[in-house]
C-alpha cells in the first residue's frame, strides 16, 4: 500500500489481550500496532496478540519501548511485520534501528525467526530486509534540526509523529489533532515536506477520525486513530450516559 500510495489505516492497541486484538483484526484496520512503550504489553502478550491477528489480513506491527536491539529483533521474530522507534533523534540513532531490524549484510539482526518464518513461511529470511516496515519517530527537540539527516538513512521506510511529545519538543503542552496554525499544526507540516523531499512514508497518530482525513488530505500515508483502550471506553461511557439519561427522565415522569 506504500509503495502504490494508498493511504494505510492503522490501528492501537494498548490492552494486553489476545481477544481484544483479534477482535479489533477483524473491524477492518489495514494494520494494528501493539503498544510496548506507553501500554500495558509485554512480550508474552505481545505474541499472543500477534498470533490473534495472524487470523486475518491485517498486517501486525509493534511499537517498541526504546531503540534498544535485543527488543526490537525479538518482537520481528515473533511476527511482527515492521516496528516503529521511539525518540529517534539522529542518523547515527536512526542507523542502529535500521540495522537492528536487518539481516547482514545490511544489517546486524541475529537469525532466529522462530514464529516468523511459520507466518511469513520458510523463505521469510530471504525477503525480510525489503518488506519489514522500519519507522522512525520524530519527537524530539533535537530530531527537529536533523530532519533529513534521519529520514535520508538507507533503510528508514517512514517517520511517525506523536503529537504529545511533538508538543514537549517544541514548549507547548502535549495535545492532539491541533488546529491548523498553531504551533504544534506548523511543525507537523514541515515534518510531513521533509518526508516527501527523502521519498518516505509519513505516518501520525489522531484523535479522531476527522482529524486523521485531514492528515491523509494534506499529504500523510499512514494514519491511526485513537487506541482500542479509548474505543471501550468512549463506547461504553456513551451507552451509560443514554441509559442514565432515559433513567432521570422517567423518574421525572413519575411526579
Amino acid at each position: 500500500m506504500i509503495s502504490e500510495g494508498k493511504p494505510i489505516i492503522n490501528g492501537w492497541l494498548q490492552i494486553p489481550s489476545s481477544f481484544s486484538a483479534e477482535l479489533m483484526a477483524h473491524q477492518g484496520w489495514d494494520s494494528l500496532t501493539i503498544d510496548m512503550q506507553h501500554g500495558l504489553v509485554d512480550y508474552s502478550n505481545a505474541l499472543e496478540m500477534i498470533q490473534a491477528i495472524s487470523t486475518t489480513d491485517v498486517t501486525p506491527l509493534a511499537r517498541v519501548n526504546w531503540n534498544e536491539p535485543g527488543q526490537i529483533m525479538k518482537i520481528l521474530d515473533a511476527g511482527c511485520y515492521g516496528v516503529i522507534c521511539p525518540m529517534v533523534s539522529n542518523r547515527l540513532e536512526a542507523e542502529r534501528f535500521v540495522q537492528a531490524c536487518m539481516y547482514p549484510p545490511k544489517g546486524y539482526r541475529s537469525f532466529g525467526p522462530t514464529r516468523a518464518s511459520i507466518y511469513a513461511g520458510e523463505d521469510y529470511s530471504d525477503f525480510a530486509n525489503e518488506e519489514i516496515l522500519k519507522i522512525a519517530m520524530i519527537e524530539t527537540k533535537e530530531a527537529l534540526d536533523k530532519l533529513d539527516e534521519i529520514m535520508s538513512t538507507p533503510g528508514v521506510d517512514g517517520i511517525y509523529i506523536g503529537p504529545a511529545d511533538l508538543s514537549f519538543a517544541i514548549g507547548e503542552k502535549p495535545s492532539f489533532d491541533n488546529p491548523k496554525g498553531s504551533p504544534q499544526y506548523k511543525k507537523i507540516v514541515e515534518i510531513l515536506e521533509h518526508a516527501k523531499k527523502n521519498n518516505i512514508a509519513a505516518g501520525i497518530h489522531n484523535g479522531t477520525p476527522e482529524y486523521a482525513q485531514k492528515m491523509i488530505d494534506i499529504g500523510f500515508n499512514f494514519v491511526s486513530v485513537g487506541t482500542d483502550q479509548n474505543s471501550l471506553s468512549t463506547a461504553s461511557k456513551l451507552d451509560v450516559s443514554k441509559l442514565k439519561n432515559i433513567v432521570n427522565k422517567n423518574k421525572l415522569k413519575t411526579y
